[in-house]
Parts: structure tokens; C-alpha cells; sequence
């Protein structure tokens, strides 16, 4: 049986026997320049170098990228749905293409994997008015051995990648492997295109050597590019012969904690199975976000926003399948101790922050749970009773059988359920929600929300020497509280300044004492009286992070990245404005630090001279 470890160790051995190189994983918080809160393809962050960048690390590259999807979360629970996932990748950028790509993914498969050569499904693309059939990569598949029945060319709508969208993008057509569960056709005509789930989908080589032009028209690429993909969890259920994700190593562990925690057999009803699955995957992804070097916590908007609704929906399956959501952070250690401890060995040094944060919102919810499914059994109860009145009044009454928005917004505003909650309760009932009345409801909150994340982005209302100042004294102040909570821990969670004043949102688990406060202000200020330079360097991201760089916002700046650093003391990746000596900045002075969010505390401070 080959293990998650394993199965990550052969893919990058592989592919740097091939001359690629590991270029590790990025954030699985989204940098605000793909349109999405998370990663969701391991090729999502290689974006800038598919369009044309060039790569600081070269044109060969693999990796195993972590990413999550949330779009399908209400999925979960059956034995393939994942909200985080793995990608196995890798990537020529204008090096090779076809022919080496073929034979790479064929040897990996069936020297590396053992997949048996007789019984490899490929699917090229059939061609278009736009672009030939791919008869070159078919070509290449018949010389390695792969059967010419095994062989199959489909549409666009299957073996084409493209930006929908967008023009003077690659774009091109992909080569997809299957591999049949049995051999045991449903029928005469069972193949890669049958629904009776035999083949599985193993991976997809796609080539990147169009350009698309207006009017649906490509013209050729003079530098080609390959992206590879290969879902790791999905790879290792099948090179195991399993049917359900969740009994690889992956979930194995967790799966027999809540078995022994609950004294319930995994498989044994669909209920508690059902329950075990959605404990175990949720608790996953929300280690890897609340652990990732980006990390986030749970809030009400944004991204914090999904990380809460996929810990309530755990703490709310652990009360179904009997158990203490607690339990959630035992769940939570094999996963950060056992699993990913070689693969993400960040989560091991924020393991105690990790199960902090999750232990914070099982008591915050579980109060809340307890108040809101009072009032949405009393909606419940009220419905039924003005139905059955209604009915002996009226024989023609339509009974109601969806909840309001107003009442909806009630359950989240006053009690803190997430809509999609109320939603799955309601079905459980039978019953529906009017999303579009909690739509408007939620509108101004909306509103109130964007307007906070839009403050939040640079920091700056205006660049003045004021707020340039002010910007400078961010960088010093969140290095002083790094070393005065002596908690490296500590990253900038937003920051709002203005000419009045800067405000800080920063991670930390509780109140600063008086004599902290005091302290942070004082190393500020000693910084400042020491008359260090600011300087400014240009570099790539790998560079300044193998500097020591601190990252608050992750790789959005491109391939090239300012690195401001004030001596030794603080150097981070920045777009600026910055004062050029520490003496230009006055006295720095706390004026006030509050809880801004679950696990984020705030601080505002004034420059005099």
C-alpha cells in the first residue's frame, strides 16, 4: 500500500530526474489577483509565467501544491468530495512539449505507478474549424504501446484548456489518462466516455501552444507551454484499490479517532459515516488555513467568512454523531502531527495557535448553536401551526414550506448561522429558504464589509509625508510586537492609516497587558532614536523569503518584489511609500489596542514630534 508520502516523494523525484526543479508550494490564501478568496488549481499560481513571465527558478518545474475548493461543500460527506485537495504539477515554460511530455507521463504511470500498458485510456482532441485534431499526440501515444482502441478524440468541451474570456491568452488542447476501477464492462461499448463510473480520470498533459485572438480564432505560439496536473488524493485511492477517499492514510487516522470517540463504526449507517467524513474534512482544511503562512481565522466576511462555515458545519456533525466537538482538536493534531507534519512543517510550529483558534470558535459557536436552534425550531413550529390552521380554514390553502429572509438574516445576524447552514437544516425539514430576501437583508452588510476590505488592502488614504511616515512605523511596530510577545508568529492582518493616525489589525490570542503595550511602545521608539536607514532592494519572491522577507501579502507584486529593510531589525516585501531614515519619524505613542475579530487584535498609534 502506498502512502500519501510516499506518493509525493515519487512524483518530485521523477520529475527532477527529468531536469525540473521543486519550486514547493505557495499560500493557499488567493493574493487578490486571480479573482478568488483560495487557490484552486496547482497551476493557479503559475499564472504570471504561463502568460509570459519569465520563471526566476527556469523552465522546468514540479511541485505539489495544496489548494481548496468550496464550491461543493454541501458534497462533502460522500466518499470523493474534498475541500482541500493536492496537485501534483509540473510545468515546461516554452522548453519541451509533446513528445517528451507523452513519454514522461506514460513512464511514470507504468514504471513508477504500474499501471498496466494494455489497459491505459487516453482522450486527445478531436479537432475544430479553430484548431487540427491533435493527431501528433496521438502520434506519440501509439509509439509508446497504447492500444489504437484505447485511443479516444473528444470535443473541445473536453480536451481543450482556454481563459474563457479573454483574448491574446495560450490556450490549446489537452491529452487526459484513464485508467479502468475493474475489468468489468457494463456493456459492450463500456469506455472512457460510459457514466457507469468504470474509468477514472488520472491526470491531464495540457498544451499551451495557441494564442486565442478575437473572434474564436488561435493563432500558433512561438513558445509552447505544458501544464501538468494529477490530483494526489485521487491518485492514491486508486494505486490503493480503494473506492472511498477517506480510508486512505490520509483520513485513516482521524476516521479511527471518531470511531473510538463516538463507539461507532465507520460504513455502518449512512448517518454517522456521513457525519465521520464531514468532522474529518473540515477539520483538515481548517488546519491548513488557519496554519497556512498567510493564515487566516474565522470571521464573518471573506475568506475568514467560508473558514467559519466549514468549522460550524464540523462542530454541528460532531452533535450528530454524539460526540464532543472537542474532539474536533484531536482530529485536528494526527492531521498537524501525523499526516502533513514533512509535507506543511509550518503546521507543526503553529500547532498550538491552530488548536487554539479552533477550540475559540467550538466555544463560540456551541453557545450560539444551543441559543439558534431555539428560534429555528420555534420558525419551524410557527410555520406548521399557521399551515394546519390555515388548512382547516381554507381546504385550498397551499401550505408554506420556505423559511423568510428576514427570518434567515435573524438566525445569522442574532444568533451567527451562516445562511448555508439554515439552508441545510431547512432541507433536512423538507423546507426551502428565500436566499434573495437574505440577500437584501444582508445588503448592508455587504456593503459594510467591502468597505472594510477595501481599507484594508494598502493601508494608505493618501501618500503624504505624514502617512508616509506612518506607513514606515507599521513595518517597525509589527517587528517590535514579533519580539516584545516573542511570537514570530505575528503577521499583519490589515491596516488602515490616515494623517491622524495608523491602525494596525495583527494576529494574537488575547489582550496585551499594560506592561506589553508599554514595551512595544518603547522598542518603536527606540528604534526611532536610533537613526536607522530605510533602504529599498529589488529581488524575486524566492530570493527575499530565503532573506528572511516577510510577506504580508503573499506574491501579488509579480516576479520582482521590493524589499524594504530597516537595518537588521525589520525587512519585509512591500509596495511602499517609506521614509528614508527612522529619525524623520517623531515619538510614537499607543493609543489604544482592542479586539478587532476572533484571534486579531487592533492597535492604534499616533507620530508627534
Amino acid at each position: 500500500m502506498i502512502t500519501s508520502k510516499e506518493l509525493r516523494e515519487k512524483w518530485i523525484k521523477f520529475y527532477e530526474s527529468k531536469g525540473h526543479t521543486n519550486i514547493g508550494a505557495v499560500s493557499l490564501i488567493g493574493d487578490g489577483t486571480t479573482g478568488v478568496m483560495f487557490n484552486v488549481a496547482g497551476m493557479q499560481p503559475l499564472m504570471p509565467y504561463l502568460l509570459g513571465k519569465k520563471h526566476p527558478m527556469g523552465t522546468r518545474l514540479c511541485n505539489v501544491q495544496g489548494c481548496v475548493r468550496t464550491v461543493d461543500i454541501d458534497s462533502v460527506g460522500d466518499a470523493t468530495h474534498f475541500t482541500f485537495f493536492e496537485m501534483m504539477g509540473n510545468w515546461s515554460l516554452g522548453d519541451y512539449f509533446k513528445k517528451e511530455k507523452t513519454a514522461w507521463s506514460f513512464e511514470l504511470l507504468t514504471e513508477v505507478f504500474g499501471f498496466d500498458k494494455e489497459k491505459i485510456c487516453s482522450t486527445v482532441f478531436e479537432g475544430n474549424n479553430a484548431a487540427p485534431r491533435d493527431e501528433e499526440t496521438a502520434s506519440y501515444l501509439k509509439e509508446l504501446g497504447i492500444k489504437e482502441e484505447n485511443i479516444f478524440y473528444l470535443d473541445k468541451s473536453n480536451n481543450w484548456w482556454e481563459l474563457e474570456g479573454t483574448v491574446g491568452t495560450p490556450c490549446g488542447p489537452d491529452n487526459e489518462w484513464f485508467y479502468p476501477r475493474h475489468d468489468n464492462p457494463c456493456c459492450d461499448t463500456c469506455d472512457v466516455n460510459c457514466d457507469c463510473g468504470r474509468y477514472v480520470e488520472i491526470g491531464n498533459d495540457v498544451y499551451m501552444q495557441y494564442k486565442k485572438l478575437e473572434g474564436g480564432k488561435y493563432e500558433e505560439l512561438e513558445n509552447k507551454n505544458v501544464d501538468t496536473g494529477f490530483g494526489l488524493d485521487r491518485l492514491l485511492l486508486f494505486l490503493n484499490g480503494l473506492d472511498d477517499g477517506y480510508k486512505t492514510d490520509l483520513f485513516a487516522g482521524a476516521i479511527a479517532h471518531l470511531e473510538k470517540a463516538s463507539g461507532k463504526q465507520y460504513g455502518a449507517t449512512e448517518n454517522d459515516t456521513k457525519a465521520m467524513r464531514i468532522i474529518a474534512d473540515h477539520t483538515r482544511t481548517a488546519v491548513m488555513l488557519i496554519g497556512d503562512v498567510n493564515g487566516i481565522t474565522p470571521s464573518n466576511t471573506g475568506a475568514g467568512y467560508i473558514l467559519r462555515r466549514l468549522l460550524r458545519r464540523a462542530i454541528r456533525y460532531c452533535k450528530n454523531l454524539g460526540i464532543p466537538a472537542t474532539e474536533m482538536c484531536e482530529v485536528a493534531k494526527i492531521f498537524i502531527e501525523k499526516i502533513y507534519d514533512e509535507a506543511y512543517p509550518l503546521l507543526v510550529e503553529k500547532e498550538e495557535y491552530i488548536l487554539d483558534e479552533i477550540t475559540k470558535e467550538i466555544k463560540k459557536f456551541e453557545v450560539t448553536l444551543a441559543g439558534g436552534m431555539k428560534e429555528f425550531d420555534k420558525i419551524i413550529n410557527g410555520m406548521q401551526r399557521k399551515n394546519e390552521f390555515m388548512s382547516l380554514k381554507d381546504p385550498a390553502y397551499v401550505p408554506e414550506t420556505e423559511i423568510s429572509g428576514k427570518q434567515a438574516f435573524r438566525l445569522y445576524d442574532t444568533f451567527g448561522y451562516p445562511l448555508e447552514l439554515t439552508i441545510e437544516l431547512a432541507n433536512e425539514k423538507g423546507l426551502s429558504v428565500d436566499e434573495k430576501g437574505f440577500n437584501e437583508a444582508f445588503k448592508a452588510h455587504q456593503e459594510l464589509s467591502k468597505a472594510q476590505a477595501q481599507a484594508a488592502k494598502g493601508g494608505l488614504t493618501e501618500r503624504t509625508e505624514v502617512t508616509t511616515n506612518y506607513h514606515t512605523a507599521t513595518h517597525i511596530l509589527l517587528a517590535a510586537l514579533r519580539k516584545v510577545l516573542n511570537d514570530e508568529t505575528v503577521m499583519q492582518k490589515g491596516s488602515n492609516i490616515t494623517a491622524e493616525r495608523l491602525r494596525v489589525d495583527f494576529n494574537f490570542p488575547r489582550p496585551l497587558t499594560p506592561e506589553e503595550i508599554k514595551g512595544v511602545e518603547d522598542e518603536v521608539n527606540s528604534v526611532i532614536a536610533s537613526s536607522i536607514p530605510v533602504t529599498c532592494e529589488e529581488m524575486s519572491v524566492e530570493k527575499a523569503r530565503a532573506e528572511g522577507a516577510i510577506g504580508v501579502f503573499g506574491d501579488r507584486y509579480g516576479e520582482l518584489v521590493k524589499v524594504y529593510s530597516i537595518g537588521t531589525y525589520s525587512k519585509e516585501i512591500c509596495g511602499g511609500p517609506h521614509a528614508s531614515n527612522t529619525n524623520e519619524l517623531g515619538v510614537f505613542k499607543i493609543q489604544k489596542e482592542q479586539s478587532s475579530s476572533s484571534g486579531v487584535r487592533r492597535i492604534k498609534a499616533i507620530l508627534t514630534k
